[in-house]
């Protein structure tokens, strides 16, 4: 069986490794070498990944608790500013830890023991379960090497700094199954797990039969019996799917647009043949329907079926009849005007008190897209096509569709975004009428126009505050995400935009995330995106990206939206870029 040591080895080569096909190369072999099973979870690992996307399961461990287990474990809590201080990283951090003590285990846990620790912590409940679940993860770093321990840190705590994107581990599981890329990312688009295309592609016959695991194999994905159907599905066209086609496909990644700066450049792109919709302030959801069955699931494919039950009854209207849609939870208010989107927020992944928090923050479901329909597959049809559809089921059910309008010219599609905005709405969508349906992709066919600037930033250090903020982190430096290997640039920092309690809350998540503190300066894990306004983008020498946000503030924590999620440095530039009016400091 593979250890984990051997796929710890690979991780660190592949942090050596400066070329990118060497890189998909080298992750490529070692998939291949693993059976099924073991190779999912490696693809998995390899991305910073606990748990198979799409299910319900949390690890829910930070890393300031892992930082704890392994100080109490070596007898290193004294040593913290002094490791932090000279470690690259968390990972290297937890490893100058490890070597504090007296003897250093032999390599002995495999891929499978670990993946199935991490799920037996996942599933630890009730009393004393914070407790249980940290012992758990302690005995798990006690049988672990030095080179293990560190690798372990690292995948709990979604940091790997190695490299290996996503994208680019869709690459190696290319070079894994000697399959062409593109078909590779078409798998991943329908499945959105790397580890349930490795499997997939591996075994597209066995994984629909009877379940045969060896009691020592990795457990199986519930998701796993519909890998074949969705590699067959690849080759054939939307209208001969299967009629359980629906059933079959799991949660599938979220179509993006991209920002545009005004309707007249909307339509200088898309043409006239497009639609604008509606762009609601709330959360993005994935809704599957099939038999009667209800089963929801966010922008980052979680399922939350349990946290929003009048949205379940909702989309049960249609009966029978099987779909998946795409949409948008909003909250409102007792009189069903919309609220913020940090109200909505308050609902997502909340498992307790639900019927209560139904009656204190009720929510509203709007659709705005149809992916499958009684067995067929949409996302190849044209917009327009899968548009008329959805409106024919929503009205016939009495769903709520987002507001829409096919413009016959430029001054009809201005006015619609003028009306979105003074009745209070984030902005407007354009859609391409002949648009795919391109999961996980900022598609040509889809733009947004926001009324005003923001971007969606990681915060990755604060800064103790003084005066009234004097004991919260209040000053938060903002970086966005180079897309090329996932680095983030620094392109701003701010204090405004948050209430006192929201200062509390966001020192208390923060000191959570901490890796190193010098000189007041807090750095953290890079897990909270929070939307981020401002007035222009200056040029400045004082970052990396040689760009800054002035008059910057957060306007919401995107707790929807994960550090892989955020904006990316080119998204600035292109924002740069496109400003009308130089500011002073750049025309000098």
């Amino acid at each position: 069986m593979p250890s984990f040591y051997e796929f710890a080895l690979v991780c660190q080569a592949l942090g050596q490794t400066q070329s990118r096909l060497q890189m998909a190369e080298l992750a490529g072999e070692f998939l291949a070498r693993l059976d099924p099973g073991e190779a999912a979870i490696a693809a998995r690992f390899m991305v910073g990944r606990t748990l198979a996307q799409g299910g319900t399961a949390r690890l829910q461990v930070s890393g300031r608790a892992v930082w704890k287990i392994v100080a109490a474990m070596t007898g290193g809590a004294d040593q913290g500013e002094e490791i932090f201080a000279a470690a690259v990283d968390f990972g290297e951090a937890i490893a100058m830890l490890l070597r504090l003590r007296p003897a250093e285990p032999e390599p002995a846990l495999t891929l499978a023991e670990v993946a199935r620790g991490f799920i037996e912590m996942a599933e630890i409940e009730g009393r004393n379960s914070r407790r249980r679940k940290l012992d758990a993860l302690r005995a798990l770093f006690e049988r672990m090497s030095v080179l293990e321990g560190q690798y372990l840190a690292k995948v709990l705590i979604g940091e790997m700094r190695h490299g290996m994107s996503e994208g680019l581990m869709l690459e190696a599981i290319a070079k894994m199954a000697a399959r062409p890329v593109a078909e590779v990312r078409r798998i991943n688009m329908l499945e959105g797990d790397v580890g349930r295309v490795v499997r997939a592609l591996r075994e597209p016959s066995s994984v629909l039969g009877p379940q045969t695991t060896a009691p020592d194999a990795p457990a199986r994905d519930a998701a796993a019996d519909a890998a074949a159907e969705t590699v067959a599905a690849i080759a054939r066209p939307a209208q001969s799917a299967p009629r359980d086609g629906a059933r079959q496909i799991r949660p599938i990644k979220p179509m993006l647009a991209q920002p545009a700066p005004n309707v007249a450049e909307v339509f200088r792109l898309l043409g006239d043949r497009l639609a604008l919709e509606h762009k609601l302030d709330g959360a993005r959801v994935q809704i599957h329907c099939a038999d009667g069955a209800v089963r929801i699931y966010s922008r980052r494919l979680n399922e939350i079926t349990a946290s929003l039950p009048e949205v379940v009854e909702s989309a049960a209207r249609i009966g029978p009849r099987r779909a998946i849609f795409d949409g948008e939870v909003i909250a409102v208010d007792a009189a069903g005007r919309p609220l913020a989107f940090q109200e909505v927020m308050r609902r997502f992944g909340r498992v307790h008190d639900v019927e209560r928090m139904r009656d204190a923050q009720p929510v509203a479901l709007y659709l705005f897209d149809l992916m499958a329909l009684d067995g067929e597959l949409l996302i190849d049809a044209p917009y327009a096509e899968r548009y008329a559809a959805l409106t024919e089921i929503a009205e016939t059910h009495g769903l709520g569709v987002a507001g829409h309008c096919t413009p016959a010219s430029l001054a009809e599609g201005q006015q619609f975004y003028a009306r979105a905005i003074a009745v209070g709405y984030e902005g407007i969508v354009a859609k391409a009428l002949a648009s795919t349906y391109m999961p996980g992709v900022r598609g040509r066919g889809w733009l947004k126009i926001k009324s005003v600037r923001t971007l969606d930033l990681v915060i990755v250090a604060a800064e103790w505050g003084y005066g009234r903020r004097h004991g919260w982190l209040s000053n938060y430096h903002l970086a966005a995400r180079d897309e090329r290997d996932g680095a983030l640039i620094a392109v701003g920092k701010t204090f405004k935009g948050l209430t006192d309690d929201d200062f509390r809350a966001m020192t208390e998540r923060l000191l959570a995330l901490k890796t190193g503190e010098q000189g007041g300066r807090v750095s953290v894990r890079p897990e909270v995106v929070v939307e981020v306004a401002y007035s222009d983008i200056q040029r400045s020498p004082q970052y990396a990206g040689g760009m800054a946000l002035r008059f910057a503030r957060i306007v919401g924590v995107r707790s929807d939206k994960g550090a892989d999620e955020a904006d990316t440095i080119a998204t600035v530039a292109a924002a740069f870029d496109r400003q009308p009016v130089r500011p002073a400091a750049d025309r000098a």
